[in-house]
């Protein structure tokens, strides 16, 4: 291990040079061990030997947790192996127990630059440009040059979208790698396949505030129009919709209202003021 130009024994003295301040330069991703614990034990080559086959896109930096108590207490290390990774110098993600090699891949690909991003990035500014056509052949070539990399993949969900085929971005969306199961943008995404596919042959939302003129009990015109306001980007809007239409009718579209929020909630990745203020008035209304 101390042969790997790769791997760094760290220790409170030089861990802001080689964590913090290395990870502005790449990740860092840091072991915190102890010689008593097995696991940790089983661990190590898998991390070292990963460390090695990317060849210099992480540092590993392994900490001994009997000798360098502080520094694991300043982290919160309570469980071990506990693994974090440093990027621009703050904790972006961890693990705990010693993973098996193909799941410490898929944690490592998750934050890593791969192959593809180029292209990616260009598909991404394409398609907030409207330049759907150009962003497709971008996609088509970063999947050719980069065909493990799941990001691709999310995009050509976002793409399949604003296309306008709905069923088939939703269709794509099921489909996506197990290591996006969790992904924030994965939930957000459906979020707003969900709102969209409501509006489909829907009334405008002119229509739909005369018809709640005329009947305030109508839950479809209710449910509709603050499916507008969410694609609108109007979220306080709609949570208000979505909150009075639970109140006055729990039932409609199977439980759609509470369904509904939640969905909202994931579009704004799932905290803020707005995500507090709203979980807890519906919590109130639950229960």
């Amino acid at each position: 291990m101390a042969q790997s130009p790769y791997i760094v024994t760290v220790t409170a003295a030089n861990f802001e040079a080689v964590v913090i301040d290395g990870s502005f330069d790449r990740p860092v991703l840091v072991d915190f061990w102890a010689d008593w614990c097995a696991p940790c034990k089983g661990l190590m080559p898998v991390l070292a030997k990963l460390a090695d086959a990317y060849a210099g896109k992480f540092i590993l930096a392994k900490v001994n947790t009997e000798e360098e108590q502080a520094l694991a207490a300043h982290f919160g290390i309570r469980n071990l192996p506990t693994v974090q990774l440093f990027k621009s110098g703050q904790v972006v993600d961890q693990f705990m127990g010693a993973l098996p090699e193909g799941q410490v891949r898929e944690f490592l690909d998750r934050h890593l630059p791969q192959p593809g991003d180029g292209l990616l990035a260009q598909a991404q500014d394409l398609m907030a440009a409207g330049d759907l056509k150009r962003a497709a052949v971008m996609l088509e070539q970063a999947q050719a040059q980069d065909p493990a990399n799941a990001r691709v993949a999310l995009a050509q969900v976002q793409l399949t979208a604003a296309q306008g085929d709905l069923t088939g971005a939703a269709a794509l969306l099921e489909r996506l790698p197990i290591e996006l199961a969790q992904d924030p943008e994965v939930a957000a995404l459906r979020g707003q396949l969900r709102f969209a596919q409501a509006l489909v042959g829907a009334p405008t939302p002119a229509d739909l505030t005369r018809r709640l003129a005329a009947d305030p009990n109508d839950s479809e015109a209710a449910y509709l129009l603050a499916a507008h306001r969410v694609l609108a980007g109007d979220f306080e809007g709609a949570l208000e919709g979505l909150l009075a239409l639970l109140k006055r009718d729990r039932t409609y579209g199977d439980d759609a209202a509470r369904k509904g929020m939640v969905a909202v909630f994931d579009l704004l990745g799932g905290q803020g003021e707005l995500v507090t203020r709203f979980r807890a008035r519906m919590m109130t209304v639950l229960y």
